[in-house]
C-alpha cells in the first residue's frame, strides 16, 4: 500500500513508519518538527515537511494513496490545560482538514492515533472499550471528539477508520526511542537519572491504595504498538469505525519501574517521595482482549524488562552520541 504517515517523524509515529516499510509498503510523512526529530524519520521515506492543514490537499490530491495513519497531535496534558485553544485548533481542526482532504481524494482507509485519556477515571480496571468515555483535561477532550467525527464520516462517507486507544508507550526499536523535547514519561525520566541527566526521579505519593502505595500503569512495547496499526490498516473495513484499546493487561507501579531500571543499568537511582499530583488516578490498565481476539495482536515485547533493557539502549546510545553523558 502507499501509506501517508502525520506526524511520521514523532516518537510512535517513526516507528510506525519504520515498521511499514520493512513491511514493504510506501511510506510518506508530513511533519513540521515542533516536536518531531529529523534523525527519527526512516530512510526510505518520503517527507513534506510542514503543518498537516497547510499541505494535506496538495499531498493526497497528487494521487496513489491508499491509506491515511493519523498521529500529528499536541500530547501534552498539562499544557492542555493551560492553553486549551491550541489543542482544539492543532488536534480537531487538524484532524477535520485531513478527514475532508481524504473524502475529496478518495481515499477510505484510516487508521487514528487516539488515547486512553478520554476514559478519564475509570469506574473499573481493566478498562474495556464500553467503559464511560469521561475527560478530565482538554487533551483527552480532544482526541474523544476526533474519535466522534471519525464515526460519523465512517457513517456518511463509507470511510473505513480504526481508533487506537493506547496507554503507556515505551521502550524502543532500532535507532528510535523517547526523545522528547520536554520530557514526561516515568521510564525516559528515570533512565535520565542513570545518565546522569537528573540527580533523582520523584514519586507523586507513596499512599496510594496500591501493592506498595505508588501507582499503578500499564506499558506497552513502542514496537508491538505498531504492529497493532499495521493490522488496523489490513483490515479496515468502508463503512466501519473500530475502537480498540492496546495494553499489556498487567500493571506495574511507580516503584516497580524504578526498580527495574535499577537492575537493568546498574545504577542505584535514588528516588524521592513527592506530593500526588491533582488528578493521578490510582490504577490506570486496559484490557487488550478485543483487539486480541478480533485481529490476532499478540504483544510479544510487552514485559517491563524488555522495555526498559530496549529503552536503556536506546537512551545510553543517544547520550553517547551528543557526548553528554557525564564520567562517573
Amino acid at each position: 500500500m502507499k501509506i501517508l504517515v502525520t506526524g511520521g517523524a514523532g516518537y510512535v509515529g517513526s516507528v510506525c513508519s519504520a515498521v511499514l516499510l520493512e513491511a514493504g509498503h510506501d511510506v510518506s510523512i508530513i511533519d513540521d518538527f515542533s516536536t518531531g526529530n529529523r534523525e527519527a524519520v526512516p530512510e526510505g521515506a518520503h517527507l513534506v515537511e510542514g503543518r498537516v492543514s497547510d499541505v494535506i490537499d496538495d499531498v493526497l490530491a497528487a494521487g496513489g494513496f491508499d491509506a491515511v495513519v493519523h498521529f500529528a497531535a499536541r500530547s501534552l496534558v498539562g499544557e492542555s490545560v493551560e492553553v486549551p485553544h491550541e489543542y482544539w485548533r492543532d488536534n480537531v481542526g487538524t484532524s477535520l482538514a485531513l478527514l475532508d482532504a481524504m473524502r475529496r481524494a478518495g481515499v477510505s482507509n484510516l487508521v487514528f492515533s487516539s488515547t486512553a485519556a478520554t476514559y478519564g477515571e475509570p469506574d473499573q480496571v481493566p478498562i474495556t472499550e464500553d467503559a464511560p468515555t469521561r475527560p478530565t483535561n482538554p487533551y483527552g477532550a480532544t482526541k474523544l471528539s476526533i474519535d466522534y467525527a471519525i464515526g460519523s464520516y465512517c457513517r456518511a462517507y463509507g470511510l473505513g477508520a480504526t481508533s487506537l486507544r493506547y496507554f503507556n508507550v515505551a521502550g524502543a526499536h532500532g535507532r528510535v526511542g523517547e526523545n522528547h523535547k520536554t520530557e514526561t514519561h516515568l521510564i525516559p525520566l528515570v533512565l535520565q537519572v542513570a545518565l546522569g541527566f537528573r540527580e533523582s526521579i520523584k514519586i507523586f505519593g507513596d499512599d496510594w491504595p496500591t501493592k506498595d502505595g505508588t501507582c499503578v500503569r500499564d506499558y506497552i512495547h513502542v514496537r508491538d504498538l505498531a504492529d497493532a496499526h499495521v493490522l488496523a490498516l489490513e483490515t479496515n473495513t468502508p463503512g466501519t469505525h473500530r475502537i480498540y484499546n492496546l495494553g499489556s493487561g498487567d500493571g506495574y507501579s511507580v516503584r516497580e519501574v524504578i526498580e527495574a531500571c535499577r537492575e537493568v543499568t546498574g545504577h542505584p537511582i535514588p528516588a524521592e517521595v513527592a506530593p500526588r499530583r491533582a488528578g493521578d488516578p490510582a490504577v490506570l490498565i486496559a484490557s487488550s482482549a478485543k483487539i486480541t481476539r478480533e485481529l490476532g495482536w499478540d504483544p510479544t515485547r510487552t514485559t517491563l524488562r524488555r522495555i526498559v533493557e530496549d529503552a536503556w539502549a536506546y537512551t545510553s546510545a543517544l547520550g553517547e552520541r551528543l557526548n553528554a553523558a557525564p564520567k562517573r
